[in-house]
Parts: structure tokens; C-alpha cells; sequence
């Protein structure tokens, strides 16, 4: 892969260095990670020891804030495909992307303070997030609405004064459980009467100690709280933050969330193929263990079995040219017209993953569903990538419109 994507040196220096820290740090120190999280209402108070450690080891060996493009003057200077590369080896391990600086939300909130922010704001919020000392969440999503439509959205941002105040109801909100989550990036529509829809909605940032904010409770995943990190719901009451603290201008927030979920899609995708990846892994050890025979043969001399494998690789890789694919378009032409490529990505990547854990899960029988193996943690948030971020449906809405489209201009010039 390296000659055929042209690698840099540099950057099969960090890959080397990158994957020795995922494989003999960050994956043997899961089972300390859990064992160190609390119980009951503590799992939301205490961060495991072992998370900073793992951070300090990532930022002496180089292996801190790899995502920014090279575009922003608070980049490492990678490009998109160059991180495409080194992502999917942070997506191997659930503690990988917190251990790098290069975990979700932050990263899109940290790219949405480059991109837009002002001074004040970089320095207040952006600063302390890429040096690993505040945690970010970014509130959208509602639950009395179809929010895969953002024109949907209710929570109401009013002027009043030097102020803008806040009232909506908020739930999916991930991060926001962690106890170092500072700072929210809050949509809602500041001027629900324009005529131009997607001029109604703000991006507003609310200091997590904002008086009028509010944690209802975590929302769990398939019976997972993902404690300390959270997916939370929330209410913002009468929350009044200054006028400064609004994200470009108001009305601009539909153009943010464009920008910021672009690159977003395509780094959960990355992270999901090195999950794929070690889903395989467990797959192959499983149908290889000589301990495990059945009808007089190891599983993995059964064709079914087999069968399994070379799908889970065919989709593997397939899915991963066009990951990579989607990176190179945003390098050369930029987030909003490499769009279709990103959509692509998007629509495929979650459900191949998806498809290759579920096999893997099947090769261990009772036990891939149980604790005694990541499969069916990764299962479930893996399955909720077809939702986050856009689901499915309106990325393959999306596609065929852009075909379309296209059909249309070639039809007209016969």
C-alpha cells in the first residue's frame, strides 16, 4: 500500500512509530482502562489513569494532533490521504484516538475553531484542546425532530442585548458526559423566519458551565453508556452566553456544520477500517485455534468458514480504496466538491465494517457476543456510524442526486 500510495518517508516513519505504539500500548492497556473505570455515578467522575498515560507516551513520540489538514497554521502538515493512512491504524484500538489528541468530537470542534473562530475564541478554546487539557462536545441533534434534516432544528438562539440566549432540548450529545468536557458548540436557529432556510441556523459556543445547562441522562447503545466519554441528553434553559461567543456570524451555521462534517465522515471512516481490521484478526484467530475443532477439522478448513474470511478481505480493502479515495479528492479540490466521494465513503464504510464484525462474531459463537471479547462492543458503535453524522439514506440520497445531475448535463449535449 505504501509504494502505491507513494508514502513519503516521513510519513512511513510515523506509521512505523504509530503502530508500535497501537499495538504494544494502547491495545494491552484496554483491559487496565476498564478495570480502572468506577461504578455507578463515579464511571462519570474519574478519567482511568491510564488515558494520560497513554498521552504523554503519544506526545514524546511525536504522535499528537496528526488530523489537522495541512491547510491550518495549527497543523502537523499532513495531508487528508496522509492521514487517511495513519487514522486507520489509530482505529485498531477504542483508546487510540484519545491517546493521539485525534478522538471525535474534538477533532471536528478543534477543525471548526481553526477554520472559523476568531482570535479570542482559538486562543480561549482551540489552544487548550489540542494541547489535551479540555475535552469538546458539539450539541445538534434533537429528539423531537427528524435531525438528519438540519433545517429541523428547534433550540432557539434569541438576541437580547450584548447576549444571546439559548432554549432547546439536546440528545446524542457524545462527550458530553466526560467531566474534562468544557465547552459545547451549540446549533440552533437564530432567525427561524428567513425565507432562505439554511440561513437560519448559529453555531454558538457554550462554556460547560454555562448557568441553564443541563445533563438528563445518558443515552445508552445497545445496553453500552460508554462511560466516562457519554452520549448524552440535555436541556439548555435560558442559557445566556455573549454575542462574541457566536461562530462566524449568525446565520452562518449551516455552512459550519457543512465544513465540519466533511472531513468528520471521512475520519470515522478511517478509524472504522483498522476496526475491521482487528475484527479480522479475532476471526482468523478463532477459526485457526487448534483447541477448536468440529466434525474432525479446525474451523477454518471448513469452506463456509473460509468463505467468510475472503468476503470480509474483499470488502475490506475494497471499501478501503475508496476511503482513501475520498481523502485525495479533499486534498486537491476541497470538502464541498469532493462531497460525493465523502458521501460514498460514508454509505459504505460503516456497513462493511459492520458486516465483517458480524462475521467475526458468528466464528466465535456465544462468546462473540459476550464480554469476553471486544466484537460485540465494537458491533455496537460501529452500528451507530450508519446513523451519526448522516444516516445512511441521506448519503445515498445525496449520491444519486449528484448522478443525476451528471446524466442530466451529458443527456443535454447529445
Amino acid at each position: 500500500m505504501s509504494s502505491f500510495l507513494n508514502i513519503s518517508p516521513k510519513i512511513q516513519k510515523i506509521k512505523e512509530t504509530l503502530t508500535a505504539f497501537v499495538e504494544n500500548e494502547c491495545i494491552p492497556a484496554e483491559k487496565i482502562y476498564y478495570s480502572q473505570l468506577k461504578t455507578g455515578q463515579d464511571r462519570w467522575k474519574y478519567i482511568p489513569p491510564v488515558v494520560e498515560e497513554l498521552k504523554a507516551k503519544a506526545q514524546s513520540l511525536g504522535l499528537w494532533n496528526l488530523f489537522l489538514p495541512a491547510y491550518y497554521k495549527e497543523s502537523p502538515g499532513f495531508t487528508n490521504l496522509e492521514y487517511a493512512v495513519l487514522c486507520e491504524i489509530i482505529g485498531r484500538s477504542p483508546l487510540a484516538p484519545e491517546a493521539t489528541n485525534t478522538a471525535a468530537p474534538d477533532t471536528g470542534n478543534m477543525e471548526v475553531f481553526a477554520k472559523y473562530g476568531t482570535d479570542k475564541q482559538k486562543q480561549q478554546w482551540l489552544v487548550p484542546l489540542m494541547q489535551g487539557k479540555i475535552r469538546s462536545a458539539f450539541a445538534m441533534t434533537e429528539p423531537q425532530v427528524a435531525s438528519s434534516d438540519a433545517t429541523n432544528i428547534e433550540t432557539n438562539i434569541r438576541e437580547d442585548g450584548d447576549s444571546l440566549v439559548i432554549n432547546g432540548r439536546k440528545w446524542w450529545i457524545s462527550g458530553a458526559g466526560d467531566p474534562r468536557c468544557a465547552v459545547y458548540l451549540v446549533m440552533g436557529k437564530s432567525d427561524p423566519g428567513n425565507k432562505q432556510v439554511h440561513k437560519q441556523q448559529s453555531v454558538v459556543i457554550v462554556p460547560a458551565d454555562t448557568p441553564g445547562v443541563k445533563i438528563i441522562r445518558p443515552m445508552l447503545v445497545f445496553g453500552y453508556d460508554d462511560a466516562p466519554h457519554g452520549h448524552m441528553e440535555m436541556v439548555f434553559e435560558n442559557v445566556r452566553v455573549p454575542k462574541e461567543n457566536v461562530v462566524l456570524g449568525l446565520g452562518r451555521g449551516f455552512e459550519i456544520v457543512q465544513g465540519r462534517l466533511g472531513p468528520g465522515r471521512i475520519h470515522h471512516c478511517m478509524r472504522a477500517i483498522g476496526m475491521a481490521e482487528r475484527a479480522l484478526e479475532c476471526h482468523l484467530h478463532r477459526i485457526t485455534d487448534p483447541s477448536r475443532r468440529t466434525f474432525g477439522k479446525l474451523l477454518a478448513q471448513h469452506g463456509t468458514a473460509a468463505d467468510a474470511v475472503a468476503q470480509s478481505r474483499l470488502e475490506i480493502d475494497q471499501a478501503r480504496m475508496l476511503v482513501l479515495k475520498a481523502a485525495d479528492e479533499i486534498d486537491r479540490v476541497g470538502a464541498k466538491k469532493a462531497m460525493k466521494y465523502i458521501a460514498m465513503a460514508k454509505a459504505m464504510m460503516p456497513t462493511v465494517t459492520q458486516n465483517v464484525i458480524d462475521r467475526a462474531i458468528q466464528a466465535h459463537g456465544g462468546a462473540g457476543v459476550s464480554q469476553d471479547f471486544p466484537l460485540a462492543y465494537y458491533f455496537a458503535m460501529n452500528r451507530t456510524l450508519r446513523i451519526a453524522d448522516g444516516p445512511d439514506e441521506v448519503h445515498r440520497m445525496q449520491i444519486a442526486k449528484m448522478e443525476l445531475k451528471a446524466h442530466a448535463a451529458r443527456k443535454s449535449k447529445l
